[in-house]
Protein backbone atom coordinates (compact mmCIF):
# COMPACT_ATOMS: atom_id res chain seq x y z
CA UNK A 1 0.00 0.00 0.00
CA UNK A 2 2.78 2.59 1.24
CA UNK A 3 4.67 1.17 -2.31
CA UNK A 4 1.94 2.28 -4.08
CA UNK A 5 1.34 5.92 -2.43
CA UNK A 6 5.17 6.59 -3.12
CA UNK A 7 4.44 5.35 -7.08
CA UNK A 8 1.33 7.60 -6.95
CA UNK A 9 3.35 10.65 -5.39
CA UNK A 10 6.51 10.16 -7.66
CA UNK A 11 3.98 10.22 -10.63
CA UNK A 12 2.10 13.21 -9.58
CA UNK A 13 5.69 15.38 -8.91
CA UNK A 14 6.86 14.14 -12.39
CA UNK A 15 4.00 15.73 -13.90
CA UNK A 16 3.62 18.40 -12.30
CA UNK A 17 6.91 19.60 -12.85
CA UNK A 18 6.34 19.00 -16.54
CA UNK A 19 3.91 21.07 -16.83
CA UNK A 20 5.52 23.92 -14.69
CA UNK A 21 8.45 23.56 -17.07
CA UNK A 22 6.26 23.42 -20.26
CA UNK A 23 4.34 26.50 -19.08
CA UNK A 24 7.71 28.59 -18.09
CA UNK A 25 7.67 31.63 -20.25
CA UNK A 26 10.96 32.84 -22.75
CA UNK A 27 11.13 36.57 -21.14
CA UNK A 28 12.46 38.82 -23.24
CA UNK A 29 13.87 42.41 -21.96
CA UNK A 30 14.28 45.46 -24.46
CA UNK A 31 16.06 48.50 -24.00
CA UNK A 32 15.46 51.72 -26.49
CA UNK A 33 16.36 55.54 -26.47
CA UNK A 34 13.14 56.58 -27.47
CA UNK A 35 10.36 57.48 -25.64
CA UNK A 36 7.33 55.29 -24.92
CA UNK A 37 4.86 57.76 -26.23
CA UNK A 38 6.59 57.09 -29.42
CA UNK A 39 5.29 56.11 -33.03
CA UNK A 40 8.08 53.27 -32.58
CA UNK A 41 7.54 52.57 -29.52
CA UNK A 42 3.60 52.11 -29.76
CA UNK A 43 4.10 49.37 -32.96
CA UNK A 44 6.70 47.69 -31.20
CA UNK A 45 4.37 46.80 -28.66
CA UNK A 46 1.61 46.15 -30.96
CA UNK A 47 3.32 44.21 -34.05
CA UNK A 48 6.07 42.70 -31.93
CA UNK A 49 5.37 42.38 -28.55
CA UNK A 50 1.29 41.87 -29.17
CA UNK A 51 2.53 39.02 -31.51
CA UNK A 52 4.23 37.14 -29.80
CA UNK A 53 1.59 35.07 -27.92
CA UNK A 54 1.67 33.49 -24.25
CA UNK A 55 4.50 31.64 -24.69
CA UNK A 56 6.62 34.94 -24.10
CA UNK A 57 7.00 37.42 -21.25
CA UNK A 58 8.04 40.82 -23.41
CA UNK A 59 8.86 43.85 -21.46
CA UNK A 60 10.11 46.98 -23.01
CA UNK A 61 11.93 50.53 -21.34
CA UNK A 62 11.78 53.45 -23.05
CA UNK A 63 13.49 56.52 -22.66
CA UNK A 64 16.90 55.24 -21.78
CA UNK A 65 15.96 54.30 -18.32
CA UNK A 66 17.17 50.90 -18.40
CA UNK A 67 20.94 51.50 -20.85
CA UNK A 68 21.78 54.22 -21.83
CA UNK A 69 22.05 55.45 -25.46
CA UNK A 70 24.77 53.57 -26.83
CA UNK A 71 25.45 50.43 -24.11
CA UNK A 72 22.95 48.24 -25.33
CA UNK A 73 25.41 46.50 -27.90
CA UNK A 74 27.53 45.90 -24.88
CA UNK A 75 24.73 44.98 -22.79
CA UNK A 76 23.65 42.47 -24.73
CA UNK A 77 26.86 40.77 -24.84
CA UNK A 78 27.54 40.72 -21.50
CA UNK A 79 24.09 39.30 -21.04
CA UNK A 80 22.64 41.99 -19.24
CA UNK A 81 19.55 42.50 -21.80
CA UNK A 82 17.69 40.57 -24.53
CA UNK A 83 16.59 43.17 -27.41
CA UNK A 84 17.33 46.82 -28.48
CA UNK A 85 16.88 48.76 -31.70
CA UNK A 86 20.27 49.66 -32.66
CA UNK A 87 22.09 51.86 -34.90
CA UNK A 88 24.74 50.91 -37.28
CA UNK A 89 27.57 52.47 -35.95
CA UNK A 90 27.22 50.71 -33.01
CA UNK A 91 28.61 48.07 -34.31
CA UNK A 92 31.74 50.50 -35.84
CA UNK A 93 34.30 49.49 -33.48
CA UNK A 94 34.01 45.78 -33.36
CA UNK A 95 33.16 45.25 -37.40
CA UNK A 96 34.38 48.34 -39.22
CA UNK A 97 32.98 46.92 -42.79
CA UNK A 98 29.76 47.82 -40.87
CA UNK A 99 30.26 51.32 -41.67
CA UNK A 100 29.20 51.58 -45.35
CA UNK A 101 26.15 51.17 -43.77
CA UNK A 102 26.32 54.51 -42.38
CA UNK A 103 27.31 56.54 -44.96
CA UNK A 104 25.51 59.50 -45.99
CA UNK A 105 23.67 59.64 -49.26
CA UNK A 106 24.36 55.40 -50.00
CA UNK A 107 20.49 55.14 -50.69
CA UNK A 108 18.38 57.11 -53.08
CA UNK A 109 15.50 57.20 -51.31
CA UNK A 110 13.40 54.49 -48.96
CA UNK A 111 12.40 52.21 -51.87
CA UNK A 112 16.44 51.52 -52.84
CA UNK A 113 17.33 51.25 -49.00
CA UNK A 114 14.34 48.30 -48.49
CA UNK A 115 15.59 46.82 -51.91
CA UNK A 116 19.10 46.51 -50.40
CA UNK A 117 18.18 44.92 -47.16
CA UNK A 118 15.40 42.76 -48.50
CA UNK A 119 17.99 40.79 -50.54
CA UNK A 120 21.48 38.50 -49.70
CA UNK A 121 23.90 41.57 -50.54
CA UNK A 122 24.31 41.57 -46.96
CA UNK A 123 24.31 38.04 -45.56
CA UNK A 124 28.03 38.28 -45.29
CA UNK A 125 27.84 41.47 -42.95
CA UNK A 126 25.16 40.21 -41.26
CA UNK A 127 26.96 36.23 -40.33
CA UNK A 128 29.82 38.89 -38.73
CA UNK A 129 27.65 40.84 -37.15
CA UNK A 130 26.44 37.32 -35.37
CA UNK A 131 29.61 35.98 -34.99
CA UNK A 132 31.78 38.74 -33.64
CA UNK A 133 29.37 40.80 -32.22
CA UNK A 134 27.25 38.09 -30.97
CA UNK A 135 23.80 39.47 -31.38
CA UNK A 136 21.22 38.36 -34.73
CA UNK A 137 19.90 41.07 -36.65
CA UNK A 138 16.20 40.09 -37.01
CA UNK A 139 15.26 42.89 -39.16
CA UNK A 140 15.93 46.75 -40.50
CA UNK A 141 12.23 48.80 -39.05
CA UNK A 142 12.61 52.28 -41.03
CA UNK A 143 12.39 54.86 -39.06
CA UNK A 144 12.46 58.28 -41.27
CA UNK A 145 14.92 60.09 -43.71
CA UNK A 146 16.92 62.19 -41.82
CA UNK A 147 17.31 66.07 -42.20
CA UNK A 148 18.94 68.99 -40.96
CA UNK A 149 16.38 70.42 -38.70
CA UNK A 150 17.87 73.88 -36.94
CA UNK A 151 17.39 77.59 -35.85
CA UNK A 152 19.22 80.18 -38.26
CA UNK A 153 18.28 83.42 -39.62
CA UNK A 154 19.13 81.96 -43.03
CA UNK A 155 18.45 78.56 -45.01
CA UNK A 156 21.29 75.89 -45.17
CA UNK A 157 21.78 75.43 -48.93
CA UNK A 158 25.27 74.11 -49.12
CA UNK A 159 28.19 72.38 -46.80
CA UNK A 160 29.67 75.98 -46.19
CA UNK A 161 26.40 77.12 -45.51
CA UNK A 162 27.06 74.58 -41.91
CA UNK A 163 30.34 75.48 -41.12
CA UNK A 164 30.47 76.85 -37.31
CA UNK A 165 26.68 75.45 -37.01
CA UNK A 166 26.69 73.23 -33.43
CA UNK A 167 25.12 70.02 -34.75
CA UNK A 168 23.90 67.79 -32.15
CA UNK A 169 24.85 64.10 -33.74
CA UNK A 170 24.14 60.75 -31.23
CA UNK A 171 27.01 60.25 -29.13
CA UNK A 172 29.49 57.92 -31.27
CA UNK A 173 32.45 58.38 -33.26
CA UNK A 174 30.54 57.05 -36.27
CA UNK A 175 27.68 59.33 -35.76
CA UNK A 176 30.02 62.37 -35.17
CA UNK A 177 31.61 61.92 -38.51
CA UNK A 178 28.58 62.42 -40.46
CA UNK A 179 27.81 65.70 -38.95
CA UNK A 180 31.43 66.47 -39.83
CA UNK A 181 31.24 64.90 -43.08
CA UNK A 182 28.13 67.24 -43.72
CA UNK A 183 30.34 70.53 -42.97
CA UNK A 184 28.79 71.36 -39.31
CA UNK A 185 30.90 71.25 -35.69
CA UNK A 186 29.20 68.12 -34.23
CA UNK A 187 27.97 67.88 -30.45
CA UNK A 188 26.93 64.63 -29.19
CA UNK A 189 24.11 64.82 -27.27
CA UNK A 190 21.87 62.17 -26.05
CA UNK A 191 18.52 61.87 -27.52
CA UNK A 192 16.31 62.57 -24.58
CA UNK A 193 18.40 66.16 -23.98
CA UNK A 194 18.01 67.39 -27.32
CA UNK A 195 15.00 69.58 -27.07
CA UNK A 196 16.44 71.07 -24.07
CA UNK A 197 20.28 71.82 -25.12
CA UNK A 198 18.45 73.41 -28.55
CA UNK A 199 16.24 75.69 -26.32
CA UNK A 200 19.26 76.83 -24.87
CA UNK A 201 21.49 77.33 -27.58
CA UNK A 202 23.75 74.30 -26.58
CA UNK A 203 23.39 73.36 -30.29
CA UNK A 204 22.04 75.14 -33.23
CA UNK A 205 20.31 72.13 -35.24
CA UNK A 206 19.90 68.26 -35.03
CA UNK A 207 19.23 65.88 -37.80
CA UNK A 208 16.31 63.69 -37.41
CA UNK A 209 13.38 62.63 -39.68
CA UNK A 210 9.84 64.04 -39.70
CA UNK A 211 8.83 61.63 -37.19
CA UNK A 212 10.80 61.91 -34.44
CA UNK A 213 10.85 65.44 -34.69
CA UNK A 214 7.08 65.58 -34.07
CA UNK A 215 7.51 62.78 -31.39
CA UNK A 216 9.94 65.00 -29.41
CA UNK A 217 8.59 68.36 -30.18
CA UNK A 218 11.75 69.23 -31.82
CA UNK A 219 9.53 71.44 -34.23
CA UNK A 220 8.41 73.98 -31.46
CA UNK A 221 12.39 75.25 -30.82
CA UNK A 222 13.63 75.22 -34.56
CA UNK A 223 12.72 77.24 -37.53
CA UNK A 224 13.83 75.61 -40.60
CA UNK A 225 14.01 71.89 -41.68
CA UNK A 226 16.47 71.55 -44.98
CA UNK A 227 15.35 68.11 -46.62
CA UNK A 228 18.54 66.44 -47.02
CA UNK A 229 17.33 63.26 -46.83
CA UNK A 230 21.16 62.02 -45.67
CA UNK A 231 20.30 58.98 -44.40
CA UNK A 232 17.48 56.65 -44.94
CA UNK A 233 17.11 55.70 -41.43
CA UNK A 234 16.40 51.89 -40.78
CA UNK A 235 17.20 50.67 -36.81
CA UNK A 236 19.02 47.20 -37.02
CA UNK A 237 16.43 45.26 -34.68
CA UNK A 238 18.59 42.72 -32.99
CA UNK A 239 18.33 39.77 -30.15
CA UNK A 240 21.55 38.45 -27.89
CA UNK A 241 23.01 35.74 -29.53
CA UNK A 242 23.22 33.85 -26.19
CA UNK A 243 19.22 34.58 -25.91
CA UNK A 244 18.30 32.81 -29.45
CA UNK A 245 20.60 30.37 -28.46
CA UNK A 246 18.45 29.13 -25.34
CA UNK A 247 15.20 29.25 -27.67
CA UNK A 248 14.05 26.11 -29.48
CA UNK A 249 13.43 26.25 -33.08
CA UNK A 250 9.52 26.76 -32.46
CA UNK A 251 10.57 29.84 -30.49
CA UNK A 252 12.92 31.06 -32.61
CA UNK A 253 10.02 30.89 -35.90
CA UNK A 254 8.30 32.85 -33.58
CA UNK A 255 10.20 35.67 -32.61
CA UNK A 256 11.43 35.73 -36.03
CA UNK A 257 8.05 36.11 -37.46
CA UNK A 258 6.98 38.67 -35.27
CA UNK A 259 10.22 40.54 -35.72
CA UNK A 260 9.16 40.58 -39.91
CA UNK A 261 6.01 41.86 -38.98
CA UNK A 262 7.46 44.77 -36.78
CA UNK A 263 8.94 46.07 -39.79
CA UNK A 264 6.40 45.82 -42.21
CA UNK A 265 4.04 47.79 -39.73
CA UNK A 266 6.52 50.32 -39.03
CA UNK A 267 7.83 51.03 -42.46
CA UNK A 268 4.13 51.75 -43.55
CA UNK A 269 3.46 54.07 -40.92
CA UNK A 270 7.14 56.04 -40.80
CA UNK A 271 5.98 56.55 -44.43
CA UNK A 272 2.51 57.77 -43.63
CA UNK A 273 3.83 59.58 -40.95
CA UNK A 274 6.90 62.04 -42.77
CA UNK A 275 4.08 62.71 -45.38
CA UNK A 276 1.61 64.11 -43.13
CA UNK A 277 3.74 65.62 -40.28
CA UNK A 278 5.83 67.16 -43.22
CA UNK A 279 2.74 68.93 -44.69
CA UNK A 280 1.63 70.09 -40.90
CA UNK A 281 4.96 71.81 -39.89
CA UNK A 282 4.91 73.83 -43.28
CA UNK A 283 1.93 75.04 -42.33
CA UNK A 284 2.09 75.78 -38.95
CA UNK A 285 5.42 78.35 -39.93
CA UNK A 286 8.34 75.57 -40.15
CA UNK A 287 10.13 76.53 -43.43
CA UNK A 288 10.56 73.69 -45.03
CA UNK A 289 12.45 72.77 -48.34
CA UNK A 290 14.69 71.38 -50.23
CA UNK A 291 18.42 72.17 -50.24
CA UNK A 292 21.26 71.51 -52.60
CA UNK A 293 21.58 67.98 -52.04
CA UNK A 294 23.77 67.55 -55.29
CA UNK A 295 26.31 69.70 -53.69
CA UNK A 296 26.00 67.90 -50.32
CA UNK A 297 26.09 64.45 -51.84
CA UNK A 298 29.34 65.42 -53.60
CA UNK A 299 30.84 66.87 -50.16
CA UNK A 300 30.05 64.37 -47.81
CA UNK A 301 31.04 61.16 -50.12
CA UNK A 302 34.40 62.67 -51.10
CA UNK A 303 34.46 63.32 -47.63
CA UNK A 304 34.31 59.45 -47.00
CA UNK A 305 36.35 58.06 -48.96
CA UNK A 306 39.37 60.35 -48.19
CA UNK A 307 38.49 58.85 -44.50
CA UNK A 308 40.23 55.52 -42.82
CA UNK A 309 35.51 54.67 -42.95
CA UNK A 310 36.45 53.82 -46.46
CA UNK A 311 39.38 51.76 -45.86
CA UNK A 312 37.22 48.85 -44.87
Amino acid sequence: MKKNICKALLATAITTMAVSASAAKVELIYSDTVAENDPRSVMLKQEFGGCLGNEFDFTSYHGATLFKQGTELTSMQRGNLDMANLAIFDFYNQIPSTTVLGTPFLFRDYAHMRAVYNSDVLDDMLAEIESRAKVKVLSFPYIGARHLGYKADKRVMTPADLKGMKLRMPPGEGWQFVGEAMGATPVPVPFTEVYTALQTGAIDGQDNGFPAVRSMKFDEVIDHIGKTSHLIAANVFTIAKSKWDSMNKGQQSAVQKCADRFEVALDKLTLNLEASIESDMAAKGVDVYLPNNAAFQTHVLKVYQDSRYSSD
